[in-house]
């Protein structure tokens, strides 16, 4: 069996992920903390990309958290499943967008990022590209600890 979750390939890559994250931390606690992005948009979001990226750890603390925050379980089925219908009317677009950049590790075509700043407008994009960022970082380092087990565990964990 092979490990198949995306996870980091280069120190490089992981370590300019920790230097974005450092340098924007303001950035982060201003996005919810000064009401751009309520908490329960947030955690839409985050298990948009949760779910492309397959991190166990973080699907399981975001599960709880957007609960905790007011998503009902119905929603969270919906954007596991990418069942746009479904998903809030306000934030639907924002959702997709969520769940195109981590299919495109990151890199959303400039189409996908015209029409969410068209509907977002800038500051609140640049709130949705830095919660993505973050979510994605930590996508990243927990499968990429679940190699680790899967490769000290000769395949039978982590996987």
């Amino acid at each position: 069996m092979r490990f198949k979750k995306r996870l980091y390939e280069n120190p490089r890559d992981f370590f300019a992920g920790l230097y974005f994250l450092m340098k924007n931390q303001q950035n982060l606690r201003r996005t919810t903390g000064e009401g751009l992005i309520s908490p329960a948009f947030k955690e839409r979001l985050i298990m948009a990309v949760t779910t492309v990226n397959g991190c166990r750890y973080c699907s399981y603390v975001h599960t709880r958290e957007a609960l905790k925050s007011g998503v009902t379980r119905e929603e969270l089925v919906s954007i596991i499943s990418h069942d746009a219908e479904r998903y809030p009317e306000e934030e639907a677009i924002a959702i997709t967008y969520a769940q195109h950049w981590a299919e495109s590790n990151g890199n959303p075509t400039l189409d996908a990022i015209q029409r969410l700043e068209q509907v977002y407008g800038t500051e609140k994009t640049g709130a949705i590209n830095l919660i993505l960022r973050t979510i994605h970082f930590s996508n990243l380092m927990g499968n990429s600890f679940d190699y680790l087990l899967y490769r000290i565990s000769f395949g039978r964990r982590g996987a």
